[in-house]
């Protein structure tokens, strides 16, 4: 094969490439969304779990291609702010009894729920869950994947544009708490209560429990119900259960600070993803077809006529024109990027943790939230040995 067949045939397959470029598939979007189950209004309270939402891991060393708006300081936002819409769906749901966004994995709940952020963006959302139990027994890791319509972002009051992706692991989880027996559920309230036990006082409550090595947890023997150091640590749990639902309140007031830059970061992540993705495609197809250009116009300066050389000469500039629009593309998406991470920053500004303060005492706690419970437990457990005389 000749020097000019071959970039005839180069020239064809760029002007191909190009063309292929050109075409996108689009997936329809649409703004309906999955009914949550509702729970049994006549289920027995003892029966309802208490359950525990974890704050999602942000991720932020595995952001994806598709996630060039997306700064570190949003994803960490967005890992507090995930769980706390979750935990509403769940409780909303009717199926458990208190539902809450747990500061750190020291919080001992029948039920926890672990979540990873695998992507998010204005368009799409991809998350990884997990659920086990107060017995370290693992009920399963699913992904969940849903995208938003170009609908979710219009008007004034917008929903939350992936609340599909919630209803559907809210009803997961109560379809796997629905095969649970009753007497399940009544062993995984007594060992949530003795590991709670256990936290405070591991000399007194230390033989209660066994733990295999699989991180699997049985009951060994029961305290009798009257016993005083069991009622103590009951009062403990239910300070500490007040403490966590004030953290409650930050959480559901951080969502509610977050919610009007964090849905217009969404609004503007929506469009640009997608201006980016088509930018992107025609610097890919200009920059191909330019190189091919360039590489079928060298081929044809070998050629014997003049008129061949010079169509070759004109290849050249041509591809180089395009190769040079190719990366202008680029350029311009790499502004529109610049810009939300721009938003991204000023976002993380406006929702920095804040100070807790209680309501039947004024306690000083610095640091993060989870500093800050970790500093609670530690007043609980001096409160427990002062009452038990075990400083």
């Amino acid at each position: 094969m000749s020097l000019r067949s071959t970039g005839a045939r180069l020239a064809l397959l760029s002007l191909v490439a190009l063309l292929l470029g050109g075409c996108s598939s689009s997936t329809v979007r649409t703004t309906e969304v999955t009914p949550v189950i509702a729970g049994d209004p006549s289920m027995p309270e003892d029966q309802l779990l208490d359950v525990g939402v974890r704050l999602f891991d942000p991720n932020t060393a595995k952001l994806t291609e598709e996630e060039i708006f997306t700064s570190p300081e949003i994803r960490k936002a967005e890992a507090r702010y995930m769980p706390t819409a979750l935990a509403d769906t769940l409780q909303k749901s009717g199926h458990w009894g208190a539902v809450r966004v747990a500061p750190t994995e020291t919080g001992i709940s029948d039920i926890v729920v672990a979540g990873k952020i695998l992507e998010s963006t204005g368009e799409k959302l991809s998350l990884e869950i997990s659920v086990s139990d107060a017995a370290g027994a693992a009920w399963y890791t699913k992904q969940y994947e849903g995208y938003a319509s170009k609908y979710s972002y219009e008007g004034k009051r917008v929903p939350e544009p992936f609340q599909d992706v919630y209803n559907r692991i809210a009803n997961d989880l109560a379809l796997a708490r629905a095969k649970l027996p009753a007497a399940e559920a009544t062993r995984l309230r007594t060992i949530s209560e003795l590991r709670f036990a256990q936290s405070f006082a591991p000399k007194a409550f230390g033989g209660f429990l066994d733990i295999d090595k699989k991180g699997r947890v049985s009951v060994r023997r029961l305290p009798a119900e009257n016993d005083p150091m069991l009622e103590r640590i009951r009062r403990i749990r239910e300070r500490d259960n007040l403490f966590v639902d004030t953290l409650q309140d930050y959480y559901t007031g951080f969502s509610k600070q977050m919610s009007g830059p964090y849905q217009d970061w969404r609004k503007e992540s929506y469009s640009e993803s997608i201006a980016y993705r088509e930018l992107r495609a025609q610097a890919t197809g200009r920059t191909i077809a330019g190189v091919a250009s360039i590489l079928a116009g060298i081929a044809a300066q070998t050629g014997d006529s003049a008129a061949t050389r010079a169509a070759g000469t004109v290849g050249i500039i041509g591809g180089a024109a395009m190769v040079k629009s190719g990366f202008d593309k680029r350029a311009e998406s790499k502004m529109h990027a610049e810009t939300l991470k721009e938003l991204g920053g000023s976002l993380s500004a406006e929702i920095e943790p804040q100070v807790i303060e209680l309501e039947d005492r004024s306690v000083t706690l610095t640091g993060s939230v989870q500093d800050q419970y970790g500093q609670w437990r530690e007043i609980l457990r001096g409160i427990y040995e002062a009452e038990t005389g075990s400083i």
